[in-house]
């Protein structure tokens, strides 16, 4: 019954850091209402016990894009000042679509013969991926990383400025 209620506050809190992040006029508020969000997930995944997926959540998403974004929007003079021009724009179509969307979760929801499953004795996952990554997919997580180095170096070279006097000779 605990975990329960803990699940619906941190689906609350995934839902609501959304929405303000969705519908905010203000970029830095937006920023902030995504940790809210991401720490939502976080927790969900605690509770499902995928706890190397939860802390790759934490470390990924939290310490390093959510943290980039902020320094990006503070560092940026004047973004706070910004606002959106075109808020109103396909709002009627939206909402119709939204209506329709909500509809068909929730009449699956009511609907649907849900069983409960048989319990499960839960374990750490970490050590289980960390031998996989190392034994059978040694492999694939290798050609992953030359692949991932690649794009790092083509997408240097991309944004490398144009020198004309080479182009020139």
């Amino acid at each position: 019954m605990v975990a329960q209620a803990i699940f619906y506050l941190l689906a609350l809190l995934t839902v609501g850091s959304s929405a303000v992040v969705a519908f905010s006029r203000n970029i830095v508020h937006s920023t902030f209402a995504l940790l809210g969000a991401f720490m939502g997930v976080v927790g969900i995944y605690v509770l499902l016990a995928a706890d190397f997926v939860a802390m790759v959540q934490l470390l990924v998403y939290v310490g390093g894009i959510l943290v980039l974004t902020i320094f990006a929007v503070m560092l940026t003079q004047g973004i706070a000042d910004v606002t959106i021009s075109n808020r109103a724009v396909a709002r009627a179509p939206a909402l119709v679509i939204s209506a329709v969307a909500a509809a068909v979760m929730i009449f699956a929801v009511f609907k649907t013969p849900w069983h409960q499953g048989a319990k499960v004795m839960v374990g750490p996952t970490t050590y289980g991926i960390g031998n996989a990554f190392l034994d059978t997919y040694a492999l694939p997580f290798e050609l992953a990383s030359i692949v991932l180095l690649a794009a790092l170096i083509g997408a240097v070279v991309i944004s490398r400025p144009i020198d004309r006097r080479a182009q020139e000779q």
